[in-house]
């Protein structure tokens, strides 16, 4: 793509409708499918660290802490994230397994990666940031494609096939299955976070006249093996407890239908089930039911109106553990909201938008997420624009039912007094086009209250979960994309930020919350060179530069990545991955126990019939 298709693709993620990337007013970075499949990337969690806007940590194989604009902790509770419009947060911790999230790589058109709240049009929890996950349509992915990959930390294989029943009627079905390897610490201690996973799934759209259906599903399951502390050493005797189990499947249907004038109205609905068997601390059922609605009104004078609501259903079953509880262990948590957001047309050049989200959840009652941007486009190439909102993220699970021991006397008593944690966000932007470049900048200021505490009881005899803590972070998100060739194209992004934590008069904070919350670089910077050197030759190479971490120390690293891919015809493409090049390193958590992630390469075949 050259650098004007690029800004003109159509995306949905800001205003839940489509339009062009050139005028969203807010901080957006997208990943393209041909982005994906460059980069060499063998997940989907792997495929984000191309957004410079995300903050992407290893933990261990397969575990990863994901976060935009601060806030990383083991949690990760206060980013959303949608695959094709189902969304993947779990309501035991607000955040996301990312074991559970796979796609088919080859199937995915964009992933659009917003930093900064999106609370008015997809709810609490959507704090920091939204990942929304878009896969192609199924008429799109027509005919056969296999490929198989092998490397010295990982080796998998999948197939699709796609087809048509009617002129109008599409279908995909797909299945995968990968094996990942152990890692070790950076003393060399082994770590017994080796993992497997296989996944099927299928995808059907229909398209007639102005309307569009789509039913969609995906099964899986894996395993895995528990890293530090699931393994425990008692009197000089290691043992390694039992993997972790997972599976779970998921439906989806969504039907839309565009109206005169522009308008568009739209309804979906999907089911989810997870099932994780995690020893020995818990095991959980959960499912999922959603339904949603959405009307865009067609353009009244200078107005564009869309509304909509949303109501979910989880029923959550827990089996607990003498070490730690959930009480009560079967619970139902549903959530309902409505919401509303008018674009006025101020002038030719200037919108101003304005909304408001009204969300019922069973913890805190009613809360209220409004929104306002304007922008200008002060020349064709050129949108400026500001943002003030406000948004929660909602109790978990973990913040109200969690007792430790699981009988009394409990020395963690729950939080049964656990507000949302709510933030107040200023954002200014500007996203343009000089020549052969084209750049974004965006600046920020959130100012956060009712952070997460663990407070000491009146008793002294015990803690509970609370909210006495307060926070503020400031920072600046820029990249840019030069185009010298039509064939090569270098990017460049650099981001900064600020954050401050402090107490509220009053608490007793027995977790050092302050301290352990700042977990995040003050700066970070990616370069990547897109080359294709001929018909036949791709070379792709990624260098990115992370700040150093504290609490606990994990030292700036400096990682390139790189893919040399070439097309054997035009059915057959061979591709050769480097990542971790240059050293090995940590990403988060104790260097006791984190993967020290070393250097891999990795080769696969792809054939398309």
């Amino acid at each position: 793509m050259s650098l004007e298709e690029l800004s003109n693709i159509r995306i949905t993620s800001v205003s839940r409708r489509e339009e062009q990337l050139s005028d969203a007013p807010a901080s957006v970075f997208v990943i393209t499918g041909d982005d994906v499949r460059r980069s060499g990337a063998a997940s989907l969690v792997e495929a984000l660290r191309l957004a410079p806007n995300l903050q992407v940590n290893m933990v261990n194989s397969g575990g990863y802490v994901v976060t935009a604009r601060g806030f990383a902790n083991n949690d990760g509770n206060k980013l959303l994230v949608l695959i094709d419009g189902r969304s993947v947060y779990s309501p035991l911790f607000s955040g996301v397994f990312w074991d559970a999230q796979s796609v088919m790589l080859d199937d995915i058109e964009r992933i659009e990666v917003i930093s900064g709240p999106g609370g008015t049009l997809w709810g609490t929890n959507a704090v920091n940031g939204v990942i929304n996950v878009i896969t192609r349509s199924a008429s799109g992915t027509q005919g056969g494609l296999a490929a198989a990959g092998a490397g010295n930390l990982r080796a998998d294989a999948a197939f699709r096939y796609g087809g048509k029943t009617s002129s109008d009627i599409s279908y995909r079905v797909y299945g995968m299955h990968f094996n990942v390897q152990d890692t070790e610490t950076a003393a060399g201690t082994h770590v017994d976070d080796a993992w497997h996973k296989t996944q099927l799934g299928f995808r059907t759209d229909w398209e007639r006249g102005d309307d569009a259906f789509t039913v969609q599903g995906d099964a899986y399951r894996a395993g895995k093996g528990q890293p530090a502390p699931g393994s425990i050493t008692i009197s000089g005797v290691h043992m390694d407890l039992k993997d972790v189990s997972l599976r779970g499947a998921n439906v989806l249907a969504r039907w839309t239908r565009a109206l005169d004038g522009g308008g568009e109205m739209m309804a979906q609905a999907y089911y989810d089930r997870v099932e994780r068997d995690n020893p020995p601390t818990f095991a959980e059922v959960l499912d999922i039911a959603d339904v949603q609605a959405q009307w865009r009104l067609a353009a009244i004078g200078r107005h564009t109106v869309t509304v909509g609501g949303e109501y979910r259903f989880a029923r959550d079953r827990l089996t607990n553990s003498t070490y730690i509880a959930f009480l009560p262990d079967r619970q139902d948590l549903s959530w309902s909201s409505l919401y509303a957001q008018d674009d006025v047309r101020l002038s030719a050049a200037t919108t101003l938008t304005a909304g408001v989200r009204m969300e019922r959840n069973r913890y805190t009652g009613n809360e209220f997420l409004p929104n306002l941007r304007l922008s200008w486009k002060a020349t064709p190439d050129l949108l400026l624009w500001g943002a003030a909102s406000r948004t929660v993220r909602a109790p978990s699970r973990l913040d109200r039912d969690v007792f430790i021991p699981a009988k009394p006397p409990y020395l963690l008593a729950g939080g049964p007094g656990f507000e949302s944690e709510v933030a107040r966000v200023f954002e200014l932007g500007a996203r343009g086009q000089a020549g052969k470049i084209s750049y974004a900048v965006n600046a920020y200021r959130a100012l956060y209250d009712d952070l997460h505490t663990q407070e000491l009881a009146p008793s002294r005899r015990s803690v509970f979960y609370g909210n006495g803590m307060m926070a503020s972070t400031r920072g600046v998100e820029a990249w840019a994309s030069y185009q010298p060739h039509q064939r090569w194209r270098l990017t460049a992004a650099f981001t900064t930020m600020h954050e401050r934590f402090w107490l509220k008069p009053g608490s007793i904070d027995t977790a050092n919350s302050v301290k352990k919350a700042g977990h995040d670089p003050r700066n970070t910077l990616h370069l990547r060179s897109s080359w294709q050197i001929d018909d036949r030759l791709d070379l792709d190479l990624n260098w990115r530069r992370i700040g150093r971490l504290a609490n606990p120390d994990v030292p700036a690293y400096r990682v390139l990545d790189a893919r040399l891919g070439w097309r054997l015809s035009k059915a057959l493409e061979l591709s050769l991955g480097g990542t971790g090049l240059g050293g090995s390193h940590g990403e988060f958590g104790d260097v006791a126990t984190r993967t020290e992630i070393e250097p891999s390469v990795y080769l696969k075949l792809l054939s398309r019939f």
